[in-house]
């Protein structure tokens, strides 16, 4: 039996949970290896959180068109030239296409199911009987590792823990699974969800077993029709009746061309009636450093929070850095084979305290600047937009500028982030804990350096609070990351513009599937979609088409529900 054909923009992608909308880009600009087709085509994002959904909305507009016809009014937009209003009403078919895709709503909450499953149902009439492709992410607080440690920090014990909502969102997408019956799935979460356990009980090995059939384990589903899944591994080749570890679902996005060590747990799950095995992802030779990705944009100084912020102050504070008596007296403490004497040390401080730049400005929401990236500049770079999005420089208290420069010179020194053990005396936060961090090592890198030569650490959406853990490589400029350089490591296009306020920006940033890891799993899962003979019958239906679902009850009876 032939192949089914696939053309542009055929297979429909619905994104739960979709954030600012990184698993989805990956797979919206994902193209055959001819580069002619870009076979998906994000019908529906749903996200609760009312920045990340216009963000969603903005780029569901810019997907509207080919690419190589994206407006120009676009870019007059991103460079704040015209309004949104404005860019919305000269092309009104596109924005109401991107209003109706880009849903904002809470899944579980029953009003909101009701538009978000109306929407659904519309969509995904057009395509009955054809392929297509759920992606998201449920959200993970409950099952981070951070979030765990702070529960038990403030008391919260394990009933209570049992009942938290957040531990059953994924049931949500279970239930999305249920209901319409999608062809294939991709589910992303933290690495903790398998170390996560409610009432002594491993919570992945529930998830796996749930998503394999997922009508069996709903008191609020269809009628069964025997839906099954399997579920892959994407970077373990799973062989028939074998089962696999739960650390073969972990993904190491370091080793497939991502400039972050984000460490993800990712499910395929195909249903049972397509018979193609899908494959794996396939790990870059290279592992891509921080500097790589950043050191094209223009360099920003950072700029004072709690008192009067200028440039003259701030140069001169840098300047004063020599005179600080920690700057003469320091002596590292450093093991190992890449020990460098103290006079070595202080001399690398000298050198690049001479090489601040003159006229550093702070940055801004769109800054006119000429770049290019060291790293996939075709996939980054935009030459359209004549400059850079969302990259200002955030303020920080006058103590932390002199860290900040004592951390990216010790990292640039000694080839990683310094410990609390390693800095002066005089640097030391006036914080409680920091006793602690001396004696036990916990939570002793409260401020870590994304090392120039080293894929950057996990973007988490705390650097939404402080910039502590995202200190900038290079010494002289004295700083966090920005929104920008947060958004090159987590792989999203220079094009795509974060709306809302800044903490809004990183919060969405550092919730996000890197889209250039997504980019690969669309590749995957097009080529089961491709290997898919014709249908010669009818596929699985969508039940039902209005909001009215029958539900199956322990005692099986049937009883009519409306959403």
């Amino acid at each position: 039996m032939p192949a089914r054909p696939i053309r542009n923009k055929d297979i429909p992608i619905i994104d739960l949970f979709a954030g600012p909308g990184g698993l989805g880009e990956g797979f919206a600009a994902y193209a055959t290896k001819s580069g002619k087709v870009y076979p998906f085509s994000i019908r529906a994002s749903v996200e609760m959180d009312q920045y990340a959904h216009q963000t969603l909305e903005l780029r569901s507009f810019f997907h509207e068109f080919d690419r190589d016809k994206i407006p120009e009014e676009y870019y007059q937009y991103l460079r704040h030239e015209i309004t949104r209003d404005e860019l919305f009403e000269l092309y009104p078919i596109q924005a109401a296409a991107a209003k109706e895709r880009a849903i904002l709503a809470e899944l579980g909450v029953p009003k909101d199911d009701k538009l978000i499953y109306g929407q659904l149902d519309k969509v995904l009439k057009r395509y009955e009987n054809k392929p297509w492709v759920l992606v998201g992410g449920p959200p993970c607080q409950a099952y981070s590792t951070i979030g765990r440690s702070r529960r038990q920090a403030y008391g919260v014990g394990a009933e209570a823990h049992a009942k938290d909502p957040k531990n059953f969102l994924y049931r949500q997408y279970l239930r999305t699974i249920a209901r319409y019956k999608p062809t294939i799935f991709v589910m992303e979460n933290v690495k903790g969800i398998l170390s996560a356990k409610v009432n002594g009980d491993r919570i992945f090995h529930k998830i796996l077993s749930d998503l394999q059939k997922p009508q069996d384990t709903l008191d609020d589903v269809l009628v069964d029709d025997g839906l099954e899944y399997k579920i892959y591994s994407l970077v373990v080749s799973k062989e028939d009746g074998v089962e696999l570890d739960p650390m073969d679902y972990l993904i190491q996005s370091e080793q497939y061309g991502v400039p972050q060590a984000r460490h993800r747990v990712i499910l395929l799950g195909v249903r049972s009636d397509v018979d193609v095995k899908p494959g794996t992802l396939k790990k870059h030779v290279e592992k891509i450093g921080v500097k790589k990705v950043l050191d094209d944009l223009p360099a920003l100084r950072s700029s004072f929070t709690r008192v009067p912020d200028n440039e003259k102050e701030w140069y001169d504070f840098i300047g004063g850095i020599k005179r600080q008596s920690w700057f003469g007296d320091y002596k590292p403490a450093v093991a190992g084979s890449n020990t460098a004497d103290p006079q070595e040390f202080q001399q690398k401080m000298s050198d690049l305290l001479r090489e601040v730049q003159d006229g550093l400005q702070k940055g801004g929401e769109y800054i006119k600047a000429e770049y290019k990236t060291n790293y996939r500049s075709e996939w980054y770079n935009d030459a359209r937009l004549g400059g850079v999005l969302n990259h200002e420089a955030r303020g920080h208290m006058k103590e932390d500028l002199y860290r900040y420069f004592f951390a990216s010179a010790f990292a640039a020194t000694y080839g990683r982030s310094p410990r609390m053990k390693d800095f002066p005396k005089e640097l030391l936060p006036k914080h409680k804990n920091v006793a602690e961090a001396l004696a036990k090592g916990s939570f002793d890198d409260r401020f870590r350096v994304q090392e120039a030569t080293r894929p950057a650490a996990t973007i988490t959406c705390h650097i939404a609070k402080d910039g502590h853990y995202s200190i900038h490589y290079d010494p002289t400029q004295c700083r966090s990351l920005t929104v920008r350089e947060a958004a090159r490591l987590q792989s999203f296009p220079d094009n795509y513009y974060f709306v809302g306020p800044r903490s809004q920006q990183y919060k969405q940033v550092g919730n996000a599937v890197p889209p250039i890891l997504a980019n690969q799993i669309a590749d995957i899962v097009y080529d089961v979609l491709a290997k898919m003979p014709a249908p010669d019958k009818p596929a699985l239906t969508i039940k039902p088409s209005t909001h009215e679902v029958v539900v199956s009850q322990r005692k099986s009876e049937l009883v009519s529900l409306v959403r």
